[in-house]
């Protein structure tokens, strides 16, 4: 149901995760009985999980070990990792900038040209450790670079954006057809991002695998600040497996729905499945690893755009290994540490044996949900209160 907005502007409410609950089934399950794993083309993985195309968290190294844990890591193919044959020297360098200078000192740093041969090498770095090899490119440069990928033996191919649409409009450049190239492509295609029922079906009838979701809801992100567009999570991932139902009934064919971003906690990542994802992809939980290669700090993808910035430097604090992280043991109650092991207990809790299970579980509009009887909590700053 829409709302008036104003004469002549009505528009529909959205939920972001803190505005839902999962409601509890009759059922409950235990625990060591759920399946969490998630099935894309011909790649399965214990964890329903992809690690953010983000500099201060994914590296060659942080790659493997993700894969190692169960789930896939997405490396910028347009990051610091192919412009500079030592990274970890850069990485060292934004972690000591002063926060008056970040901004402008990055802007400089990836002004520094793509080397095609570091395309190579950080992929068969991954191969060769005997994970599976993910790469995300822009839509500007994917005829580009994507051969090189394809040599190094690549097996999932990323197309990321702010925003990223079937029906790119340019008067000045060849726009990407995506639908043509994902069509002659050797390898599985994810797309996105997207936020909205149309966009997301647009994007799943190119013969893209999955789709990602999410405009802006990150926690380095700036772009519902600076281009004031974006809608809240749960309502986006709702629109979108909404679409992925159209289409499957118009083609037979599934397209996997992927939250990205804004997600901190395991009841978070609980909740995006329960809306509809397959699976969420993470940046900023993964941050605060101790192998993160971010040093304490975590940024996006448009952070450093050289004209118009849409992302910030942001400061984290170390919480554990990624395995703690990842699948634990936690040692703190507020959800950040086990977030997966959160997951398979909200599924058990709920009564519901698998993803595909728990994606129909009842939701409740909850305003309540975060505060209710937690007022010591809040009042001490510690569990749901911190």
């Amino acid at each position: 149901m829409e709302i008036e907005i104003g004469i002549g502007k009505s528009g529909r409410r959205a939920y972001g995760f803190n505005d839902i609950a999962i409601v509890p089934s009759r059922r409950t399950r235990d625990p060591d009985d759920v399946d969490i794993s998630w099935e894309i083309d011909a790649f399965k993985f214990q964890l329903p999980l992809m690690a953010s195309a983000m500099d201060g968290v994914v590296s060659t190294a942080t790659a493997i070990e993700i894969g190692r844990l169960g789930g896939l890591a997405v490396l910028n193919l347009e990051g610091l990792q192919t412009r500079y044959d030592d990274p970890d020297s850069i990485l060292a360098e934004i972690a000591e900038l002063p926060e008056s200078e970040a901004t402008q000192r990055m802007q400089v740093i990836y002004r520094e040209p793509i080397k095609e041969e570091l395309i190579f090498k950080r992929i068969r770095e991954i191969k060769d450790a005997g994970v599976e090899a993910c790469v995300s490119l822009t839509p500007q440069r994917v005829e580009r670079y994507h051969k090189l990928a394809l040599e190094a033996e690549l097996d999932i191919l990323v197309i990321q954006g702010t925003v990223v649409s079937a029906e790119h409009v340019s008067t000045r450049t060849e726009p990407l057809n995506l639908k043509r190239f994902i069509s002659t492509y050797e390898l599985p295609v994810i797309v996105g991002g997207c936020a909205s029922y149309s966009t997301a079906l647009h994007l799943m009838r190119t013969g893209a695998m999955g789709v990602l979701v999410g405009v802006g809801p990150g926690e380095a992100c700036t772009t519902r600040g600076v281009l004031g567009v974006g809608v809240p999570q749960a309502t986006a991932i709702a629109d979108a497996a909404g679409a992925r139902i159209r289409h499957l009934d118009e083609t037979g064919r599934y397209c996997h729905v992927i939250a990205d971003g804004g997600m901190r906690t395991g009841g978070d990542i609980a909740k995006a499945i329960a809306c509809g994802a397959d699976a969420v992809m993470i940046g900023s939980p993964l941050a605060t690893a101790a192998q993160a290669p971010g040093r304490g700090y975590h940024w996006g993808m448009a952070t450093f755009h050289p004209t118009l910035p849409r992302g910030a430097r942001v400061k984290t604090s170390t919480l554990g290994t990624l395995e703690e992280i990842l699948v634990g043991p936690a040692r703190e109650n507020d959800g950040r540490l086990n977030l997966f092991g959160g997951l398979r207990t909200s599924l058990a809790t709920c009564g519901y044996a698998n993803i595909k299970e728990f994606q129909k579980a009842e939701v409740m509009v909850a305003p309540s949900l975060q505060t209710e009887g937690k007022s010591l909590q809040r009042s001490q700053r510690i569990g749901m209160g911190a």
